[in-house]
């Protein structure tokens, strides 16, 4: 019983660690003005395995109300997403610049989460 306890504790501490390790970075370049309806490129590292799906959501840190949405990508192993990966409602401050920030899911088959990964970046920069 204590070695399946402990292979079992070892897969969690594994996909625990796998999970902090993934991140994403956002590049506003390209990204028109107000309301870009395309997605930016974004680079992708360490990805949880068994990851099918990638869900983002984007939201202005200065105005959070303001429901900007997001998109779900298919994840087949890819390093980054180009422009237009999905349509979302892009940003436009008022005035001035604001901070958003980009929050990414990573799914497997089933739904279940394996991870989640954020970017906060300025537009316009």
């Amino acid at each position: 019983m204590r070695l399946v306890t402990l292979a079992f504790t070892g897969l969690l501490s594994l996909a625990a660690t796998e999970a902090s390790a993934f991140s994403i970075t956002a590049d506003w370049t390209g990204t028109a003005k107000c309301f870009d309806a395309q997605s930016p490129p974004f680079r992708l590292s360490a990805v949880p395995s068994g990851t099918t799906q990638l869900r983002f959501v984007m939201t202005d840190l200065d105005a959070p109300n303001f429901n900007h949405g997001g998109g779900t990508v298919a994840f087949s192993g890819q390093r980054s997403l180009s422009k237009g990966a999905f349509s979302y409602r892009g940003p436009c401050p008022p005035s001035g610049s604001h901070r958003y920030r980009w929050t990414a899911e990573a799914v497997d088959a089933t739904g279940q989460s394996l991870g989640r990964a954020s970017h906060t970046s300025r537009f316009p920069q």
